[in-house]
């Protein structure tokens, strides 16, 4: 590893150089007044990335934790539940719902395909006695490089009580997502993805008929208690000691996207996923997502026939200094992944399609040198003007 790389992960990402910089600055006692003034003005900051007036609960953990809080203190034991899944971490929720003893209807997009809203409603429309009590799902999925139309499945929803659960760990910031005008109920980020810092820490929004409901709560819970958690957040704290580093860079992260504009951060995602697959396709490789639902956090490619994903991550890795991912879940040994969220430079994208084209020329494919990087680079030119 070289202090520079080319690093293309769908999470962590990159960080930039004055997050790292007000990451690194002297601790300071997470009871005092000094950090109250940083995690007041964390959480009204995020706010306006959620899109929400609703309380936002800060939890030391990864984004697995969050899930797992969203399931502990909405959920009880024997609820029916619906997990719409679209890759692994679909798959996930569904495996801690059942964990923690929920009663789970699973459904399960083809991989590559987003859910289908009319399939909710359809779940939902049968439920005349309104069992359901949550309906669980993904703003993006990081296996499979698709992301869910949130709006329209939000609207499925409508009529019916169940809370609306949304895993938007890797979708927060790269997609669109509005919590209150879409009546998100419980939704759960991090900060590793496109808030361009380090991991450490999630972050979840509560709606008031969700705290209604954890009110009411019985399932086992100590760390991530989020009534516990709300009480110390009106003080300014939290209930145990915070990953305060990793808020000293949220806090500036968010500054510099609150500069930049929620809206031009999306569009700069779509921009980045669209030079990814314009390189990918002219290469003759296949994208997994389909057109109309691929991700703008990653872009997952199937591998050419006979080829495994470490062919092409490692001697990314080893040789070009290009850090990429392996596929994961059910096409694990065919596909590997671009991540284009967060802090990413344009040519980044670029050199790392060039470091593709040799590895992939280097395994015996016939390919022209420079064919996915002028396709990417032509997209680039044209998307910039």
């Amino acid at each position: 590893m070289t202090e520079t790389q080319y690093f293309l992960l769908p999470g962590p990402t990159q960080v930039p150089p004055s997050v790292l910089r007000a990451g690194s600055a002297p601790m300071v006692n997470h009871r005092g007044p000094e950090f109250k003034v940083i995690f007041q003005n964390m959480i009204e900051s995020l706010k306006q990335i959620f899109r929400t007036k609703n309380e936002i609960i800060t939890l030391t953990c990864s984004g697995t934790g969050g899930m797992e809080a969203s399931i502990v203190n909405f959920i009880n034991p024997g609820d029916k539940v619906i997990v719409a899944s679209i890759g692994n971490f679909g798959r996930r929720y569904r495996d801690l719902a059942q964990t923690f003893g929920a009663e789970v209807d699973f459904i399960e997009a083809p991989w590559g395909s987003a859910i289908d809203p009319e399939e909710i409603k359809k779940r939902l429309d049968a439920d005349s006695r309104k069992e359901i009590k949550a309906i669980i799902f993904q703003h993006n999925e990081t296996s499979t490089g698709v992301y869910n139309p949130l709006e329209a499945i939000a609207a499925a929803c409508d009529g019916h009580p169940a809370l609306r659960i949304v895993d938007s760990v890797s979708g927060m910031a790269s997609a669109p997502l509005a919590t209150d005008e879409w009546g998100l109920d419980v939704v759960v980020a991090a900060s590793q993805k496109a808030f361009m810092s380090p991991p450490g820490l999630a972050f979840i929004a509560v709606s008031e008929q969700a705290w209604q409901v954890q009110a009411k709560n019985t399932n086992r819970k100590f760390y991530f208690d989020l009534d516990n958690a709300r009480k110390f957040a009106l003080l300014g704290q939290t209930p145990f000691t915070p990953a305060i580093a990793t808020a000293y860079a949220v806090a500036q992260a968010l500054k510099i996207m609150l500069e930049k504009g929620l809206d031009n951060i999306i569009a700069d995602h779509f921009r980045r996923r669209d030079i990814v697959r314009q390189g990918i396709e002219a290469l003759g490789l296949r994208c997994v997502a389909d057109p109309g639902c691929a991700s703008p956090a990653v872009t997952a490619i199937y591998t050419p026939k006979g080829i495994a994903p470490p062919q092409i991550v490692k001697p990314l890795r080893e040789k070009y200094n290009a850090v990429v991912a392996g596929g994961m879940g059910d096409i694990k040994d065919e596909s590997f992944r671009i991540g284009h969220l967060g802090y990413i430079n344009d040519l980044d994208l670029i050199a790392v399609l060039a470091a593709l084209e040799m590895v992939l020329l280097e395994l015996g494919l016939d390919i022209t040198l420079g064919s996915g990087v002028a396709a990417a680079q032509k997209h680039l030119m044209k998307s910039s003007k």
